[in-house]
């Protein structure tokens, strides 16, 4: 083992969500201003986890880090390093359970350290696979999105269980994210989903396909730079999100304030029940406003993405 680190970003889900699970499209961009780095480096003992998430001994580690400990040993044992010592450092500016992809990151970025720091090459494929080991303990039923989309360099259209495909992006607008300060809740939001699906398929259903329409148009609308069509469809695609259940007062509330200080288009991403929302601004200074506005309306924390970035840095 050599001392090696390993990169991924935050993702944002533009459009799809939840409907993604059950065969619709999703359009997600990674986004690099947001950026978490694993470092794996040899100890003289101890198999030590440093982060914000968990700081402790690999073979202590807590339930909320349970799947990403479940990776590391497996990872360790497919390098036939189970007793190896090693420190594995974790640095985050993700916030943690809102939806911009935080635990697919974080197993990213361990993932590409660990092949980097044995030396051994690692395609696309077998990074999502190992990826998935994680999500799946971590939320049970994964799409692949998140894991997929903080691993890529530009925006991507995701269907699942087909390969991923990099989208047409406009020349202009940005993407305003702001986050309610309220955790999400993936698995309960994925399970509470399904019941509604199962139950009353009738009544929810049209909702999946619903979300899958408003995505193929914002597809459309992305490519010949309309966005207040792409506005529209996210407005389509969040009141669609709103009656399967999965959207929250807070989020409600901050996507109202963007609506009325002249968002283009405003919806919650990721699971939704808490987590972040984002909202369409025109351009920069428009962008600048909306910004302030949710600020001031009680987000915690706000980021922005130019669609005039077509690709993240390596």
């Amino acid at each position: 083992m050599q001392t090696a680190t390993g990169t991924s970003y935050a993702k944002i889900i533009l459009m799809g969500e939840h409907a993604v699970v059950y065969g619709q499209p999703a359009i997600a961009l990674p986004v690099p201003s947001v950026r978490l780095t694993a470092t794996l480096a040899p100890a003289v003992s101890g198999q030590v986890i440093k982060s914000s998430f968990y700081h402790g001994a690999l073979a202590e580690a807590t339930p909320s880090f349970a799947g990403i400990a479940q990776l590391i040993e497996a990872l360790l044992a497919h390098f036939e390093a189970s007793t190896v010592p090693f420190t594995l450092s974790i640095t985050s500016m993700l916030p943690a359970e809102r939806g911009m992809g935080s635990s697919a990151a974080c197993s990213v970025a361990i993932i590409r350290a660990f092949y980097a720091a044995f030396a051994a090459p690692l395609t696309q494929t077998t990074l999502l696979d190992w990826a998935s080991v994680s999500e799946k303990a971590i939320h049970g039923n994964p799409s692949g999105l998140d894991a997929a989309t903080v691993s890529a360099n530009r925006p991507q259209w995701f269907v699942r269980g087909e390969q991923l495909q990099p989208i047409a992006f406009p020349s202009r607008g940005v993407l305003v994210i702001a986050d309610t300060g309220i955790k999400g809740q993936t698995g309960q939001a994925v399970a509470a989903v399904a019941t509604l699906l199962q139950q009353k398929p009738a009544q929810y259903g049209p909702l999946i396909e619903q979300i899958g329409a408003a995505t193929r148009s914002a597809a459309t609308a992305l490519g010949e730079d309309d966005l207040p069509m792409l506005g529209r469809q996210m407005t389509l695609d969040q009141q669609a999100l709103a009656q399967l259940g999965v959207s929250s007062p807070q989020l409600d509330a901050l996507i109202a304030v963007a609506n009325a200080h002249g968002a283009l288009g405003a919806k919650l991403t990721g699971s939704g029940q808490g987590g972040c929302m984002i909202a369409l601004a025109s351009n920069p200074t428009a962008a600048s406003t909306l910004t302030a506005t949710l600020t001031a309306a009680g987000a915690t924390a706000t980021w922005q993405y130019d669609f005039a970035q077509k690709e993240n840095p390596a």
